[in-house]
């Protein structure tokens, strides 16, 4: 199982040296992935939780891909509805080559209305257009004189039966967001059956988990996944592993713009669960150490 981390690609603190430092860290550290998330008009609902600056994720990764050697390069996730399907695909193919085919493309369907309304995107068609264009982004990656022979995983997000549903039509993984454990069991069992309905196989579990480190141990009962001490933290990812993860994606972000400013904080996080993946404690590999 391998891990990775959504860097903050907005806020008040955040500009290219910010940008490039987390990228650094994340390598440094020895995390495999590395993921932005998206937005094009940061309307009121959007800043609301995602305040500007925002950087646009295909042209930031592509500034990360120069300053990164090893690290996997993706989102999570990119709002299908915002861009012509043909767009997407040359975009994702091209910074796919460039980087040397490190690029993992997360989608889903999105959820801020007013930012759907300033692109002039109908809301209430998003699913619809979503399963259209993913259905030609591939099409067109067909072309393999064009677009290349090497593959670009599609992870789909959402946490609904319909991403669950998505996921196994034309995803290679499902991407579920900050989650509980014992729903992400039940989610689990509930898209095995629809991949048994489809005659499809069950994509890839790829889910994006919350990270805050706490010093006492959290016991609500609807703690998420990623939340608590590094014990729990730890407990939470072999558990994940044992579910079939094949990647887990940190969000060390909570949800305070500041936090973009001094990402000291999240930093020893990450190297504190990177210590404890590294330590032979927990099996990441699904090989015995």
């Amino acid at each position: 199982m391998r891990l990775g981390v959504n860097v903050p690609n907005f806020g008040p603190g955040t500009d290219a040296g910010m940008l490039r430092s987390w990228a650094q860290t994340v390598e440094g550290l020895g995390y495999d992935l590395l993921m932005v998330s998206d937005h094009v008009a940061v309307t009121p609902d959007v800043a609301e939780k995602y305040p500007a600056p925002f950087y646009e994720p295909f042209t930031t990764l592509s500034w990360l891909a120069g300053v990164t050697r090893r690290v996997r390069l993706g989102t999570t996730v990119l709002i299908v509805p915002y861009r012509h399907p043909l767009l997407v695909a040359r975009m994702a193919a091209n910074l796919s080559r460039l980087s040397g085919e490190r690029l993992v493309l997360g989608v889903g369907v999105g959820w801020a209305r007013q930012e759907f309304e300033a692109l002039g995107v109908p809301f209430g068609r998003r699913g619809a257009l979503t399963d259209e264009y993913l259905r030609t982004v591939r099409e067109a990656w067909a072309d393999e004189a064009d677009y290349g022979s090497r593959r670009i995983p599609i992870w789909v997000g959402g946490n609904s039966d319909a991403g669950l549903r998505r996921s196994v039509r034309l995803g290679d993984g499902w991407h579920p967001l900050r989650i509980t454990l014992p729903w992400l069991r039940g989610a689990v069992e509930r898209l095995a059956g629809i991949a048994a309905e489809e005659g499809r196989p069950v994509p890839a579990l790829v889910p994006r988990i919350a990270l805050r480190v706490t010093p006492t141990p959290v016991v609500d009962d609807g703690r998420l996944l990623g939340e608590g001490t590094i014990e729990q933290i730890r407990d939470d990812l072999e558990q994940l592993r044992l579910l079939g993860s094949d990647t887990v994606v940190l969000d060390p972000f909570n949800g305070d713009p500041q936090e973009t400013r001094h990402p000291e904080q999240a930093w020893q996080a990450l190297a504190a669960v990177a210590t404890v993946a590294g330590s032979g404690d927990l099996d990441l590999t699904g090989t015995s150490t």
